[in-house]
């Protein structure tokens, strides 16, 4: 025997982040075909007036459910599908882990692993630049390889650096910015 079905609603976040409410009284929602809220309105500012606003418009109480349904009705009203159906994927490997070194890539050229630590790097190019500088009787073709291969690796670090940094603030940090850009010049 199954119970009678009370009335259940659900509240998400709106895109101007007050709160939407989707509410089911004559009826249980159903995931497949989607069934529709009976009622539904966005705008309030806090859980407590969702449930308040909900409640008034089925003129009883309800019970709260997961927030993903009032989130699949969202999706409906926009013209997507109600679910999101995620494929399974195989996890992709890490970008440095599984690629094959060339003989052209500033790592192999160090004689390092890709993605080596860049204290590991700094110690190689100083080993090999003791064994390879012209001046220690090496040839400088290959004194210039590694070099380049070294400031390659450099540059590359300090990008990553500079796009993983945040933005200085304030007007105090942008006349150092304009100062710093004029000594640039």
């Amino acid at each position: 025997m199954t119970a009678a079905f009370v009335g259940a609603f659900a509240v998400t976040k709106s895109k101007r982040r007050r709160l939407l409410w989707c509410a089911w009284w004559t009826g249980a929602p159903t995931r497949e075909p989607f069934r529709a809220p009976d009622g539904w309105s966005g705008g309030a500012r806090s859980e407590d007036d969702a449930r308040t606003q909900a409640e008034r418009a089925a003129g009883k109480p309800l019970r709260e459910i997961e927030s993903a349904w009032a989130g699949a009705w969202v999706r409906q009203m926009a013209g997507l599908p109600p679910w999101i159906v995620r494929e399974e994927r195989e996890p992709r490997a890490p970008r440095t882990a599984g690629r094959a070194a060339t003989p052209d890539d500033p790592f192999a050229i160090l004689g390092l692993r890709i993605g080596a630590p860049m204290a590991d790097v700094k110690r190689a190019f100083r080993a090999l630049a003791l064994v390879h500088h012209p001046d220690k009787g090496g040839a400088t073709a290959h004194f210039v390889r590694l070099k380049r291969a070294y400031e390659a690796i450099v540059a590359n670090a300090e990008k990553r650096a500079a796009a993983t940094a945040a933005p200085p603030r304030g007007a105090r940090a942008k006349r150092a910015a304009a100062k710093a850009a004029r000594a640039r010049e």
